[in-house]
């Protein structure tokens, strides 16, 4: 395996530098100073205590009380419960009155900690998306998370749980003007709806997702099980077994349909909004420029309805878990062809990744992909390296050259003995990956040096911190689904080869 950087000698954007005042890292955690906190910083809302403490209790409820309902110590067990609330509350209420945030300078300072005094600081040059999440419970009492993502960082910085609703869209507005480098005290920016996600669709979607086909398959099984084998010994044992085909059933319409309904893609001068959610809402604003690469993807159940699927990596989002990442990471949850493309073009301003002709893979490959190395395929203009791939599940990936973190080659021992090689371009770690698979071997080299070229010169152009007065209007043109050129080249389709 060799690696390119992209940089004169370095690979880019893996510093801590890249994070909020960062050590190994993670947002820096040093003792408030000596003036101590300011006096203009604001604490949390009151009911910050109540949110944070109500999990703990219902916890001590839960298993104490099947305790105490074997023992039958009703009363014992009230009193245990009313001390645990009301240590609970007495904890909370003193985290709330030392935890306080203002601004610092260039950045977001949060100061938090009783005994141990800690201070926080968020840079707002290194912001990459700031989201206004309402669980359930935040919604009922009117307040709101506000999670701050920064370039480097491991997971969401120092969020504030929990703001007034009026209070959380403030300082969404105030952080990201901030951020732009325009006054502070400039309104959140009127939007214009890019696309709204119709419920029919987003249903339907849902009910054709592999993970629900599968788990109905399971259902129809076991039913059929049912039929044939009454004996009411295996009934218990078959009822057990309904139990992965419900969970599986479960996540695909929590998923799918809990976590998108009332989908809604905006536009704005600070960034793309996206607003979703059936019980906990999400609201993100994501700055343009930040997003590191976007993934066109199309299930086999969705091609004769001819849907897809847009995908981002936004640094900062990495660090969380599998579930978090799903949720954050989604750019459009289901959409025509063509208006995901419409999309792509718009984030991906300036350049049209589906115009990009392709090179297919060499045929050697077919040995190591029998099905489908016809659909191998890569190519680059001067803006983006794109990729396409997949038969049963295609993928079609476009990575801007600025955001290329390294560029590196890697060879098994199949690809050897066939003279091949693997290709990866390197972002912030997410779900989208650009991997160029079982080129010749001296082609994958001749890929990373040339990519680690374009990266090197466009990173020279690309000055991410203040992004208002550099909109570029999303390039047109250019055939989605794209045909054969004559020599060799293709340009790209999700929909269908051209090969």
């Amino acid at each position: 395996m060799s690696t390119e950087p992209t940089g004169d000698g370095e690979t880019p954007d893996t510093t801590p530098d890249t994070a909020s005042d960062t050590v190994s890292g993670t947002a820096a955690e040093r003792p408030a100073p000596a003036s101590g906190t300011p006096e203009h910083f604001r604490r949390l809302h009151p009911l910050t205590p109540l949110l944070r403490g109500w999990a703990f209790l219902a916890a001590a409820i839960a298993f104490g009380g099947q305790d105490a309902l074997r023992s039958g110590e009703m009363g014992r067990f009230g009193l245990t419960v009313v001390a645990i609330a009301v240590l609970g509350m007495i904890t909370g209420l003193v985290s709330w009155w030392f935890t306080r945030y203002g601004f610092d300078g260039d950045a977001l300072r949060i100061d938090s900690g009783v005994l141990n005094r800690r201070s926080r600081r968020v840079r707002l040059d290194r912001l990459q998306a700031v989201d206004i999440n309402r669980p359930l419970a935040g919604r009922l009492l009117g307040v709101s998370e506000l999670r701050m993502e920064v370039a480097g960082g491991g997971k969401s910085e120092a969020p504030l749980q929990y703001l007034g609703v009026e209070d959380a869209i403030r300082l969404r507005a105030e952080l990201l003007a901030r951020a732009a480098g325009i006054d502070a005290d400039t309104p959140e920016a009127p939007e214009r709806s890019v696309h709204e996600v119709p419920l029919e669709r987003l249903v339907w979607s849902t009910l054709l997702s592999g993970v629900f086909v599968f788990g109905l398959v399971i259902l129809v099984g076991i039913a059929v099980a049912f039929a044939v084998v009454p004996d009411r010994r295996a009934i218990l044992g078959v009822g057990w077994s309904i139990l992965p085909a419900v969970i599986a059933i479960g996540a695909a319409l929590w998923n799918q349909l809990g976590r998108n309904f009332g989908f809604v893609l905006s536009e704005s001068p600070d960034g793309y909004r996206i607003r979703k959610g059936l019980l906990d809402t999400q609201h993100q604003t994501v700055p343009p420029g930040r997003v590191q690469g976007v993934a066109m993807r199309q299930p086999l159940l969705w091609r004769w309805k001819g849907w897809v699927r847009l995908d981002v990596d936004v640094a900062g989002y990495a660090g969380e878990s599998t579930d978090d990442s799903q949720r954050t990471s989604t750019l459009l949850p289901v959409a025509t062809v063509e208006e995901a493309t419409t999309v792509l073009r718009y984030v991906l301003a300036g350049s049209d990744p589906l115009a990009v002709p392709l090179h297919p893979a060499p045929r050697p490959a077919r040995w190591l992909r029998p099905i489908g190395w016809r659909r191998l395929a890569y190519g680059a203009d001067d803006h983006v390296v794109v990729v396409r791939e997949g038969v049963l599940y295609r993928n079609f990936t476009a990575v801007p050259h600025a955001k290329t973190q390294s560029v590196r080659v890697v060879e098994g021992p199949l690809q050897r003995r066939l003279g091949l090689a693997t290709v990866r371009v390197d972002t912030t770690p997410g779900p989208v990956d650009a991997v160029i698979r079982h080129r010749y071997a001296h082609e994958a080299r001749v890929i990373v040096r040339t990519q680690a070229e374009r990266a090197r010169l466009a990173r020279k152009a690309d000055v991410p911190e203040q992004w208002m007065s550099r909109r570029q209007a999303p390039a047109g043109g250019g055939d989605p689904d794209g045909d054969a050129d004559g020599d060799g080249q293709q340009t790209a389709s999700i929909e269908r080869d051209q090969e």
